[in-house]
């Protein structure tokens, strides 16, 4: 291919709405151009690369024994009313109506129609295990899309499903997929983690989650480098320390504090620390009142309130019911007297002499015994984990990272299976459930997090495994005619290797041929130019090295398939 007959135009300035540096990078090196607020198009260099992320997923799905299906973006509605998700997914799902006035929706993910095509397709253990997979565009109504391709309203992804007649089968998928997941990142050349995570809206009991290791990432992480334990923030758990409860603690007693409601305003009414209070939070869980008490200094984490609750919603209480359930405006809340199921993170147990809301306007209780004083329903992990928190696994201090969900490999169980009667007969000819898995891999995403991991101050830093061209080859000289005729004849060489190469033959300066080469970032450039051929050679470069080699024209065809072979086999190990 060459620049002067293909659709490019890099930019020397960074885009205005870009953030963070793969954003920057795809808009300047002409990858991707926006159309509006999380949509995208993929242009010739970035449509290359894009493709070569997802023959990689499929090359790995089809190698862990997955069969390739295409299933409709658009879907009946019905279906997610079926599985309860259709209010759950909430705006988030984008919704029309066909001219019968049917409501439809665009897909967000297909767990509801590959479940309704597997139950009508499978009838007997004999055709299990079975796992299906597509590679297809998704839809999410994004609050604030941002960040180029991470976050998108339209995206491209692989999801794959599995279906298996027990517990212990649906394991082994699970782990093949798991397997699969690790090779696929690895050959993108992307340093991706697996770490525990929540299920979310998905649903089932366990999952992981692939990360890449960024600091722009979303996603926060917690890390023990002591035993390898790793975890999503949503899933973190802690080793609670242990409440330091004095020997004898006071009657509690009540403190006028008008006005004084949160806990940096108690921390200098009261001039202790933030640790000393017990923070009371009032959700609605599902519609009914719960409290939740965490220490002063520590926020609750939602998403394993939710997930001990068994809760589809769960949401902080309006004004009105805090006064309901407490007897007190925002602020005052207090364990003292609450008549609402009440949880406690483990590190308050034993908790004495501390302060707490009164359940009373512009009042608090100092000298409250937690176990004295209150009615715990019970103690459970309710804390955000940070770092210096004690690892679960091994005692030993967690650190907190950055990261970028790139995929994500779900447990389902029978929660879909279920709500579609996917059924099979086993050996004895009775009716038993299929047991789900899911996997994703956000494939546009992931192309995006390679050049959020893979840059340098100059540009792209491809991996050779999904760069759009191995070689960029820089015709410096385009009417020197023994110049044009080396780059015709290395462009034929290089394509009869198999060796895709992109050949710059543009009429411009070659401080511009550079300046681009190193911005797009193809793996290997290649320099002809008329000094080069009168001392006898062509330049050839790695992308990652400082200096150039002068190969003879006849010698670097070789010469680029041995640097090709090496960057590949780096890659892999």
């Amino acid at each position: 291919m060459r620049w002067s007959r293909t659709l490019i135009t890099t930019l020397r300035d960074d885009p205005q709405e870009a953030e963070i540096p793969s954003h920057k990078l795809m808009v300047r090196a002409g990858l991707i151009r926006k159309l509006s607020g999380g949509l995208y198009t993929f242009m010739p260099l970035g449509l290359r690369a894009l493709h070569k992320v997802a023959r990689i997923v499929r090359e790995e799905m089809d190698r862990a024994g997955a069969q390739e299906i295409l299933m409709p973006a658009l879907q009946p509605a019905e279906l997610w009313e079926r599985s309860g998700r259709l209010a759950a997914m909430g705006p988030g799902m984008f919704k029309l109506r066909d001219r019968a006035e049917r409501l439809m929706a665009l897909g967000p993910t297909h767990e509801e129609v590959v479940t309704e095509l597997l139950g009508h397709e499978i009838s007997s253990y004999r055709q299990l295990p079975c796992t299906v997979y597509q590679v297809q565009t998704k839809f999410r109504d994004e609050i604030r899309p941002r960040f180029g391709l991470m976050r998108s309203k339209e995206f491209i992804m692989k999801d794959a499903y599995s279906f298996d007649t027990s517990l212990e089968a649906a394991d082994a998928s699970y782990q093949a997929m798991y397997d699969a997941y690790v090779r696929i990142f690895a050959r993108c050349g992307l340093l991706a983690r697996a770490v525990e995570a929540d299920t979310g809206d998905i649903g089932g009991k366990w999952s992981h989650e692939f990360m890449v290791l960024a600091d722009s990432g979303e996603d926060g992480l917690v890390d023990c480098p002591a035993c390898g334990y790793a975890a999503n923030q949503e899933r973190a758990e802690r080793a609670a320390p242990a409440a330091d409860a004095p020997a004898c603690c006071p009657d509690r007693e009540p403190v006028a504090t008008p006005g004084v409601r949160t806990v940096d305003e108690l921390a200098t009414f009261f001039a202790c620390p933030a640790d000393r209070f017990i923070k009371t939070l009032v959700y609605l869980a599902d519609g009914k009142p719960v409290a939740a008490l965490v220490p002063g200094d520590r926020d609750l984490n939602e998403h394993k309130f939710k997930r001990l609750l068994g809760a589809k919603k769960l949401e902080l209480a309006d004004e009105a019911t805090v006064q309901k359930v407490t007897g007190a405006p925002v602020g005052f809340a207090g364990p003292v007297g609450l008549a609402v199921p009440t949880y406690a993170d483990p590190s308050l147990q034993g908790a004495a002499d501390r302060i707490t809301g009164a359940n009373l306007a512009d009042t608090h209780l100092r000298h409250v015994d937690l176990a004295r004083d209150a009615a715990v329903t019970a103690f459970e992990d309710l804390v955000i984990v940070g770092p210096g928190d004690a690892c679960p696994r091994c005692g030993q201090p967690l650190q907190l990272k950055r990261g970028i969900e790139v995929g994500h490999v779900f447990k389902l169980g029978t929660k879909y299976s279920e709500a579609f009667e996917a059924k099979y007969l086993n050996e004895k000819g009775q009716s038993e459930l299929m047991v789900m898995g899911c996997y994703g891999i956000g494939v546009t995403r992931t192309l995006q997090a390679v050049v959020e991991q893979c840059h340098d101050a100059d540009g792209i830093v491809w991996p050779v495994s999904v760069a759009p061209f191995a070689v960029t080859l820089l015709l410096l000289d385009p009417k020197d005619p023994a110049v044009c005729a080396t780059v015709d004849a290395l462009e034929r060489d290089l394509q009869a290797a198999g060796i895709d190469v992109f050949v710059d033959d543009r009429e411009e300066r070659p401080g511009v041929k550079f300046k681009d080469a190193d911005l797009i970032g193809c793996p290997i450039r290649v320099v002809v130019g008329a000094k080069g051929l009168a001392k006898g050679g062509v330049e050839v470069k790695l992308r990652t090295s400082k200096s150039a080699d002068l190969i003879p024209p006849d010698q670097a065809t070789d010469t680029i398939r041995t640097l090709i072979a090496g960057l590949t086999s780096a890659a892999t190990r």
